[in-house]
């Protein structure tokens, strides 16, 4: 018997890591909803306070500012202390902002406010994607990341229609005090339920754990081995290739391949924001849809995202050897191409819908895997400076976006926007190509 399976504990393999990553997911989803509602009540916002809209643009874009201050902070934090008391707060941030917005007078308050909503809710992704890290072995972890990103784009599904039923029926102001109640429990179920570590958790059985760190050892061996089966053209187009990990947060700093994930990370996230915020009122303005056809509509991209990112996890991790540049690549490439499509769409529901729900499923089948990416660069201790650089920096296109997408309306029309989304696509081709796929 060999040494590692002799001290391998016998007994019952829990599953518990699953349960953390289904209150992870649920956490998630609410937090994401908190600041996707903005884009519903967007138009009502703008008609009661007489907006141009690029200053209604601004109201969605001044979240992130308060999302680029925490960000890197909290993965120094995480690194040092975890990431459980902080994500618990944030949480509860978050929804204490949301139910202001709702109670906000004038344009100002409400961008004060999602300011506040982006300074609470910057912690948030960083301390997902670190616990992903730390609870799953590396043969899960593009599987867990995509369902993170589902959960995030699972927000968008129904935030539409349950925001124009609120508003139908209430106010655009009750959406936002709706949207605020549940985050107490949320925080309070992660604070009681997810540990930093599966070893601090008593649910977590001696087996599971010995799963998840034992195949560390034995899936980066794995991995390897399935990397260096020969994929002929596609390896020489990713340029796979061994590197040495980055130990040092110096390291992760000065390294091309986390600075070209963050500006490639950068360029899709101006995509997503911007159709977040913009397609409510495309459907409205432009192709003259009810409010309730474009409560309907308004969700199928992120229907598509669903689809898309726990998708694009689980090609990533069996069928590509757990290579993570081609489904990044596809969805560069798919996202030029539907721009062009959404340009020459027709105003038939039915049609736009569709156009919608691909345009979703084929961003999102790479874009989850900018976040794992630099997992195979980087140690369990600089991961969650590497994930916090990448994240606060490429986020500032959830700030550029909404408002570069607003002037573009007020100047020339929605064909402008959409160009804009296809050259940040064809950027972001571009930069992946100059990263190194690593061993």
């Amino acid at each position: 018997m060999s040494q590692t399976a002799a001290a391998t504990p016998v007994g019952r393999v829990t599953k518990y890591r699953w349960v953390v990553m289904a209150i992870l997911a649920v956490f998630y989803t609410m937090v994401y909803a908190d600041r996707a509602n903005i884009g519903v009540a967007l138009p009502l916002i703008q008609n009661e306070f007489k907006l141009t809209n690029f200053q209604a643009g601004s109201l969605a874009s001044v979240f992130f500012i308060g999302y680029f201050v925490t960000q890197l902070p909290a993965g120094f934090w995480y690194s040092k202390f975890g990431v459980r008391g902080l994500m618990s707060l944030s949480i509860v941030a978050t929804s204490a902002f949301t139910g202001l917005i709702g109670a906000a007078g004038s344009a100002g308050l409400i961008k004060l406010y999602r300011f506040g909503l982006g300074m609470a809710e910057g912690p948030c992704p960083v301390g997902v994607s670190t616990t992903i890290n730390n609870w799953f072995p590396p043969k899960e972890k593009g599987l867990a990341n995509g369902i993170y990103f589902a959960a995030a784009k699972f927000a968008p599904v129904i935030v539409p229609p349950v925001s124009v039923w609120i508003i139908l029926h209430y106010g655009w102001r009750e959406v936002f005090y709706f949207f605020a109640a549940p985050g107490v429990i949320t925080a309070a179920a992660l604070y009681i339920f997810v540990r930093n570590r599966p070893e601090e958790s008593k649910f977590c059985s001696p087996a599971e754990l010995a799963y998840i760190k034992d195949t560390t050892i034995e899936t980066r061996a794995a991995t390897v081995q399935g990397r260096q089966q020969s994929f002929g053209w596609l390896d020489t187009l990713i340029r796979v290739k061994h590197v040495r990990l980055l130990e040092t947060n110096r390291e992760v700093f000065l390294s091309w391949n986390i600075w070209a994930n963050t500006i490639a990370y950068f360029m899709l996230i101006n995509i997503i924001y911007g159709l977040l915020t913009w397609i409510p009122s495309y459907l409205v303005k432009e192709k003259h849809l009810s409010l309730t056809q474009m409560g309907f509509v308004a969700a199928m991209p992120w229907v598509g995202a669903v689809l898309g990112a726990v998708a694009g996890g689980r090609i990533s991790d069996i069928y590509l050897g757990k290579r993570r540049k081609p489904l990044i690549l596809l969805s560069t490439i798919a996202t030029i191409a539907m721009m062009l499509v959404l340009i020459n769409v027709p105003g038939n529901q039915i049609i736009i819908a569709l156009v919608l729900l691909v345009t979703g499923i084929l961003l999102n089948l790479g874009y989850p895997l900018f976040v794992v990416y630099p997992m195979g660069l980087t140690t369990s201790k600089t991961y969650p400076v590497a994930n916090g650089l990448a994240g606060c920096t490429a986020n500032l296109g959830g700030f550029f976006s909404p408002m570069i997408a607003g002037y573009l309306l007020d100047v020339f029309n929605y064909n402008a926007v959409f160009i804009f989304f296809g050259v940040c696509a064809a950027i972001s081709l571009l930069v992946v190509l100059t990263m190194e796929e690593p061993i």
